[in-house]
């Protein structure tokens, strides 16, 4: 008896839960608008090739604009502070 109830629980809770959806980031472009709904939600939107063409949509709207984490072209910054001179050998 206890078996069956938790199969039947177990089961019960395989169907009922939701499955996660992925953000999705378009790696071809810079520039991301991030947009919030009523009811807490967002929605990424990458497809903006500069900071000032997102500015100009999110002008007016509960949105923020940010730089794709994936853009495919980024490159990672430069650290200035650990330039140290080589050594010759």
């Amino acid at each position: 008896m206890r078996f069956l109830a938790l199969a039947v629980l177990t089961t019960v809770t395989v169907l009922t839960a939701a499955p996660a959806v992925a953000q999705r980031y378009d790696a071809n472009y810079p520039v991301c608008l991030q947009s919030y709904g009523l009811g807490g939600g967002y929605n990424n939107d990458c497809s903006y090739t500069s900071m000032e063409q997102c500015r100009a949509t999110a002008s007016g709207l509960s949105a923020t604009c940010d730089a794709n984490p994936y853009y495919s072209n980024a490159q990672a910054p430069r650290d200035q502070t650990s330039r140290r001179p080589r050594r010759a050998y």
